[in-house]
């Protein structure tokens, strides 16, 4: 076995890496950037090296500083993580060559799997159902039109090296062709230094299932079940589940059992998934198609290990060491449901724009992963676990994927998941810049979802209008109205003592006039009790004025709310929505009429970079006349380009920012008239 491993990457990958080597008494080392100076990974680690500037172009990208950093501290293996050089043969053949275990695949793998032009075609010689599509390169794009047109919209245009939803964009029509193909090119040449692109025809009403594979280098290989992963925005997963609620034991043993004949043909050992699309249109479940490899550990690991006890990690360590796998596909079991939810740096209620920024309060609803055996390591603690690398304190920069953490959960059943990552997500506190935890609890309750009727069209098709909020049921605002009415008292009996705004003889108000959502309630709390209009609700809390989190016990229901004070009330956050509410004392709340309302400032005529960015491109000039959709810029952020369109027909008055300017966010772009 390794005694010290080097591990090629960064945030909560690399410290889900250190606690299985930590655990199977393997000494470890870190690599970092500037960036990541003080990162809890590196703090973690039993050595830390650093490899240079922040851009990973100039740090994690560069094989030579992390051969150079492994030789340094006498590491004899480097487990990749995933992303960066993870399936790089290069790399691996470099560790080779200097003598260093690369804990992965074998080289002749990657390559075979990690072209998707090359990987269909050997998916499609061994008898592995492959999508229609063109299969070879493709020169510009009108060669791309024409190829699309002979397809048959609507089509996928993916960057043939690309990965994690990057560089893909779908086509319904020629134009979108013409507006897509180069920057397909430019993110595929960007995030992986390859700006070759495929295409293949879209399956309607599609799922994304994958099947997990690991094998040995014995010739033992076995698939790990299935993960559904087909809630995603712009190709990108946000949610992920073990096992499938499409998928049936039939499905499930044809799928799998094509996937290792897959591997086998490549001579795979290792960890990797072969992911598949399904249609959703063919209740037998026979229509699915290969998309692609990868050849690593993926981002949604842990609902495998959570349903089948496997710890991913600690087996690709020993199979690299050579060791055997100690069970057979036999072996291979299904314990109760998994549910893994993304926590990004994106704002759902901005159009989902990436957020950057310092974490000036981040409190996970558990401790984060822990190493100390099944139950409370792969399952976390009571079935919920946290996987992350960030700190509060702590930046999310632009450098990087704008992953916070992973929010797992188990139970026994797919609902009782489910629900445990609604109540957690009440109570994941997070504040310094904008995260999509609201959003990610709307799916969690969403009937659609609890129903598993699922496409990769999900998001688009359930939020077509954007985000704002999960809709709130009467009893929930009646239960916050309570909470507000508690928690305005406490606030006023505090005023009271320490400032002395009240006399001692006169008590705090006990009856709120509380409205929330254009709804006004009459709270009135008397003694130990809370009525609200005149119903009495069975509320058991803690609060002291200052507290950001709530965990209140209402009947047998745990609800937990976050709390952020305003001008005439409070930020209540619950359960998938943000509820502003109004809290004034009874006697004065019809005086409220009287405030004077502040109207926002009509910003329509500039153009505005919603995000801190690179502007890629301006595509109009002083003068030019622009129509309401009409693309006028475009800002990459955080790996993805983002088109920039014009909101209604206008002349360009003035231009305010040039082509390869970094941008704030709010930056004024465009003048509009």
């Amino acid at each position: 076995m390794f005694k010290k491993i080097l591990i090629a990457n960064r945030g909560e990958i690399a410290c889900r890496v250190i606690k299985t080597a930590r655990r199977m008494g393997i000494a470890t080392v870190a690599v970092y950037s500037d960036a990541d100076a003080r990162a809890p990974f590196v703090q973690m680690a039993d050595e830390a090296v650093h490899i240079g500037p922040s851009p990973a172009a100039q740090s994690y990208l560069v094989p030579e500083k992390i051969i150079a950093a492994a030789q340094q501290t006498g590491a004899d293996a480097v487990h990749p993580g995933y992303g960066f050089l993870s399936e790089r043969t290069s790399f691996a053949e470099a560790l080779a060559a200097a003598g260093i275990a690369f804990i992965g695949p074998p080289v002749g793998a990657i390559a075979a799997m990690g072209d998707k032009i090359e990987s269909k075609k050997l998916a499609k010689q061994a008898g592995v159902n492959v999508v229609p599509g063109f299969v070879g390169e493709i020169e510009d794009t009108e060669h791309a039109v024409r190829i699309s047109g002979e397809i048959g919209y609507p089509v996928m245009m993916k960057a043939s090296a690309g990965g994690g939803g990057k560089g893909m964009r779908l086509a319904f029509t020629e134009k979108d062709v013409r507006e897509g193909f180069e920057a397909t090119k430019r993110e595929g040449l960007n995030s992986f230094g390859d700006d070759r692109v495929f295409i293949e025809k879209f399956i309607e009403d599609p799922r994304h299932i994958e099947i997990q594979v690991l094998g040995d280098q014995h010739g033992n290989i076995v698939y790990l079940n299935e993960r559904e992963c087909s809630i995603q925005r712009r190709h990108q997963k946000v949610v992920e589940e073990a096992p499938s609620p499409f998928v049936t034991p039939e499905m499930r043993k044809a799928m799998g059992e094509q996937c290792v004949a897959l591997a086998q043909a490549v001579g795979y050992y290792s960890a990797g998934t072969v992911e598949l699309i399904v249609s959703g249109k063919d209740p037998s479940g026979k229509s699915f198609y290969f998309l692609e490899m990868n050849t690593r550990l993926q981002v949604e690991h842990p609902v495998t290990e959570c349903i089948t006890g496997i710890d991913l990690v600690e087996q690709m360590i020993r199979v690299a060491a050579g060791e055997r796998l100690p069970f057979s596909q036999a072996d291979v079991k299904i314990d109760g449901w998994a549910i893994e939810n993304r926590v990004y740096a994106e704002d759902p209620y901005r159009g989902f724009l990436p957020s950057t920024g310092r974490l000036t309060r981040y409190r996970p609803p558990v401790p984060g992963w822990t190493d100390d055996g099944a139950e409370n390591g792969r399952r976390g603690v009571d079935g919920v676990r946290v996987d992350d690398g960030v700190f509060e304190g702590g930046e999310v920069s632009m450098f990087y994927d704008p992953m916070i953490a992973k929010l797992i959960t188990w139970g026994a059943t797919r609902d009782e998941a489910a629900d445990k990552q609604v109540v957690a997500l009440d109570t994941f506190e997070l504040e310094g810049l904008g995260h999509n935890v609201d959003f990610l609890s709307a799916i969690m309750q969403h009937p659609r979802f609890r129903s598993g009727d699922l496409t990769t069209g999900f998001i688009a098709e359930e939020y077509p209008e954007g985000f704002t909020g999960a809709p709130a049921s009467g009893e929930l605002k009646t239960r916050l109205a309570a909470i507000a009415g508690f928690v305005a008292t406490a606030r006023a009996d505090r005023a009271r003592r320490v400032d002395g705004q009240l006399a001692d003889e006169l008590p705090p108000p006990s009856e709120w006039s509380v409205k929330i959502g254009g709804r006004s309630f009459a709270v009135a709390l008397e003694d130990e009790s809370i009525t609200v209009d005149g119903a009495a609700v069975d509320l058991a809390m803690e609060y002291t004025p200052g507290d950001r989190l709530i965990r209140a016990e209402i009947g047998d229901e745990t609800l937990g709310v976050r709390l952020e004070p305003t001008r005439n009330g409070l930020k209540m956050t619950t359960r998938g929505a943000i509820h502003r509410v109004e809290i004034l004392p009874t006697r004065i709340a019809p005086l409220a009429r009287h405030m004077i309302e502040k109207v926002p400032p009509d910003l329509s005529k500039f153009l505005i970079c919603p995000m801190p960015g690179l502007l890629v491109s301006l595509n109009v000039g002083e003068g030019d006349k622009v129509e309401a959709g009409q693309p006028l810029a475009v800002v990459e952020a955080m790996k993805m380009e983002n088109i920039l369109r014009a909101e209604k027909a206008a002349t360009v008055k003035k231009v305010n920012a040039q082509p390869g300017e970094s941008l704030a966010v709010d930056a004024v772009i465009l003048e509009l008239e």
